[in-house]
């Protein structure tokens, strides 16, 4: 899978979001910045999704890979991170989308600074009968590390890039939910610190019935990372949990 000038790899998990995936491929084939290569990993959807990824695959810069049984998209992204190689990975949520500057932004702040893991400010939308409506901006801290992600998760993994060289042996566990919470503690226990690309925006989807949206189900998956994997005390467990919680209901409010 060598595409030898591309500098970014581009990971899109799909799993049923049939009718708002060619607003997330849309906003990569429309990027500024042209050395990409999107991979779209459909995770056996039973949708519309086939049809509307086939609609793309005459796109040299776009692969497409078919999974025959669902498999998470932790499973998707490690796939296409260990079968690719350029110098960066930038994650894409099916059903989010991007501002067309925002790879030239922000790999170019990352060049620049010789920045490892960046991410971006974002834009909650909800969308009815094809009509977006865009909640304010959320604007997050301006760098991350581990201690602070831990009580404040807002790093968006649609607004992620990664330089591939820190990823070693660092996977996205098998989990039901949360596994990018997981995958963004390991990755800043290992390097120090993660930093905002400054003017860069995702667009950022509210389902109502995403998994995300279960505000006690993602507590509970919070928890169990946190004693498993982070090896918390729970009294450590139980703080991380209350500044995530208060963080979240200051960023969306009570829903």
């Amino acid at each position: 899978m060598g595409h030898e000038n591309n500098i970014v790899d581009i990971v899109m998990p799909n799993y049923n979001k049939g009718n708002f995936l060619e607003n997330a491929i849309n906003s990569v084939i429309n990027q500024t910045f042209k050395k990409w290569h999107l991979y779209i990993i459909d995770d056996n959807s039973n949708d519309n999704s086939k049809s509307i990824i086939n609609k793309f695959n005459s796109i040299d810069n776009i692969s497409i890979i078919n999974l025959d049984k669902k498999e998470g998209p932790g499973f998707c992204r490690n796939h296409v991170i260990n079968k690719t190689s350029s110098k960066y990975i930038a994650f894409l949520d099916s059903d989010d989308y991007w501002s067309e500057n925002k790879l030239k932004d922000q790999i170019d702040f990352m060049e620049k600074n010789n920045y490892q893991f960046t991410y971006s400010d974002y834009v909650p939308f909800t969308e009815k009968n094809s009509q977006k409506s865009f909640k304010k901006k959320i604007s997050v801290p301006s760098y991350f590390n581990f201690t602070s992600f831990i009580q404040n998760t807002s790093i968006a993994m649609s607004s992620v890039i990664i330089q591939r060289s820190i990823i070693g042996q660092t996977k996205f566990e098998k989990l039901k939910i949360c596994e990018d919470y997981l995958y963004k503690c390991e990755i800043l226990k290992k390097i120090g610190k993660a930093f905002k690309c400054p003017n860069v925006l995702m667009y950022y989807r509210i389902a109502k019935n995403s998994l995300q949206s279960n505000k006690f189900r993602n507590v509970y998956w919070i928890w169990y990372i946190n004693k498993n994997f982070n090896k918390f005390t729970n009294f450590q467990n139980l703080k991380s949990i209350f500044l995530i919680s208060i963080n979240s209901l200051k960023k969306y409010g009570f829903k």
